[in-house]
């Protein structure tokens, strides 16, 4: 009997001790317990990590203990790094720099294109001239005849439209281009003013690679004008009839291309520069003009010009016109500025044809 009493005495103190332990274990926790750090977003890691320049790179999560490492994968292209390249060249445009050929082009050596030489003038005295007339003509480069103006082609002295030939006669034969206010030749234009007038704008372009996704700003010129969009070139010339040697005398003093600009969505007309055609004589004689039908009997330029082997209309005239005005406003239709034209023409051969008795 007095063991069982001490056995349930030890059981009953034991029990006791247990609940009590339990319950401040639980107690404890609960005064101790912090909120445990919320499971990282890999995504978010990712985003994180590559917007820090880390984009590929291999980084153990720190918040599970066993976990395996996470790789990081490129983000958008968006949250890319950026960048910057320059690319100021000009595709098929005028400001391209030239190529020199490492061997010749040609089965024949041609040095007499490089050795050529325009002829000097005719010396005119000022008393010779019985009759002097200025005519202002533009040469359309979309006629038949004058698609030598227009021509694409390469040689050795680079591209050859007759406005790269003008660009190059400017930046390698020392040419100086004059102001587009007037045709008088008053106020000459640096290099670097033509160069700025042809090369146009820059502009900042987003390239992204295919692979990575990274974004590259590169900054390109943005042309002002297409490079066939200068086809339209006027020309300012002068009649003269010489009785000394009894002939009528045609010499040509400026060229100045025309562009086609589009201004408020409508295309206009703008003269660029001036150049005085006998400074430039020197630089066309060493530039050939497209022949057709035979490569090897081309012309030089400066033949063409002065042989006047081209099409051309008349747009202004001393002739009869006393307030110095254009064709295009004294008569609006251009049918008729046309036939007025070739009127002017007429004039001007019928002059040397009355002088003649038979």
């Amino acid at each position: 009997m007095r063991k069982l009493i001490i056995f349930g005495l030890v059981f009953f103190v034991g029990l006791h001790a247990m609940v009590h332990a339990q319950s401040k274990y639980k107690t404890g926790t609960t005064k101790n317990a912090t909120t445990p750090a919320p499971a990282t977003n890999p995504t978010t890691r990712t985003k994180s990590a590559y917007l820090n320049n880390t984009a590929g790179s291999v980084s153990p999560d720190t918040s599970r203990p066993n976990a395996s490492p996470v790789v990081n994968t490129p983000a958008p292209v968006n949250n890319s790094a950026v960048t910057v390249r320059f690319d100021t060249t000009i595709v098929g445009g005028f400001d391209t720099k030239q190529e020199v050929s490492l061997r010749s082009n040609y089965a024949v050596d041609r040095q007499l294109a490089k050795d050529r030489k325009p002829l000097e003038y005719d010396y005119i005295r000022e008393d010779d001239q019985v009759w002097s007339q200025f005519v202002w003509e533009e040469i359309d480069g979309h006629e038949k005849m004058n698609q030598g103006f227009m021509y694409p082609g390469r040689d050795d002295n680079g591209d050859q439209r007759f406005f790269s030939i003008l660009l190059n006669a400017i930046k390698y034969d020392s040419v100086v281009a004059f102001s587009p206010d007037n045709d008088l030749f008053k106020t000459p234009l640096t290099s670097d003013q033509i160069a700025n007038l042809t090369a146009g704008t820059l502009d900042t372009v987003d390239v992204a690679d295919p692979m990575s996704g990274a974004i590259e700003k590169v900054i390109t010129r943005k042309p002002r004008f297409s490079p066939d969009s200068v086809y339209t070139f006027r020309i300012k010339e002068q009649w003269i009839f010489d009785k000394e040697s009894s002939k009528m005398t045609c010499r040509i003093i400026g060229i100045a291309p025309i562009a086609k600009q589009v201004v408020a969505g409508k295309s206009q007309p703008r003269t660029l520069f001036w150049i005085y055609y006998p400074d430039l004589r020197k630089s066309l004689v060493k530039y050939e003009v497209y022949n057709p039908k035979n490569y090897a009997g081309r012309m030089s330029w400066e033949e063409l010009f002065e042989s006047r082997y081209f099409s051309s209309y008349v747009i202004k005239s001393t002739i009869n016109n006393p307030g110095d005005k254009y064709l295009n406003a004294l008569i609006k239709d251009p049918l008729m500025r046309l036939l007025e034209g070739q009127n002017i023409k007429e004039k001007i051969f019928n002059y040397e044809q009355d002088l003649w008795a038979y």
